[in-house]
């Protein structure tokens, strides 16, 4: 359970590195839905998605934490690469992200553009988090699974 001061001190660290986005009341879905709905529009942050925020919380925690460490690894499809790429370049840190074949072409060219390593494997998710954990014992990475408390940490915040 994360307390209020645990979540102030992650919106303290996101706020560091990413603005503060938009909140625009939508006049039609309030109407749909009998109240006043304002909608967070998470996509002006530069990896077009929230999951930054988490990236950025859960980097700074395994950089605390691992001092000697110099990289991550991950199996992604796309938005929690974007997120940990970029946060990884946050700390100095490299990224290595195993996507499987036929992953989006344009989320791949995004993960790159933050830096990261691009390795391609196996037919599905799976099979990528199967080799992202290989790489991760071959090259001393730090595991960066999809899920960690950390991560949502970030994005609560």
């Amino acid at each position: 359970m994360n307390s209020l001061e645990t979540l102030e001190a992650a919106a303290t660290l996101v706020y560091r590195h990413l603005h503060s986005t938009p909140q625009i009341c939508w006049p039609l879905l309030s109407s749909r839905a009998g109240c006043e709905v304002w909608v967070k529009h998470e996509n002006h942050l530069p990896t077009g998605a929230f999951k930054i925020r988490g990236g950025l919380v859960f980097l700074d925690h395994l950089a605390s934490r691992h001092r000697e460490a110099r990289g991550i690894i991950a199996a992604t499809r796309g938005n929690h690469g974007q997120s940990v790429a970029l946060a990884a370049r946050s700390v100095g840190w490299s990224a290595t992200l195993v996507v499987p074949h036929g992953n989006s072409p344009e989320k791949n060219a995004a993960m790159r553009a933050y830096g990261a390593e691009l390795v391609e494997h196996g037919e599905d998710f799976q099979a990528a988090l199967e080799r992202a954990r290989e790489i991760a014992a071959e090259r001393r990475l730090l595991m960066v699974e999809t899920f960690h408390p950390m991560l949502i940490r970030g994005v609560a915040s």
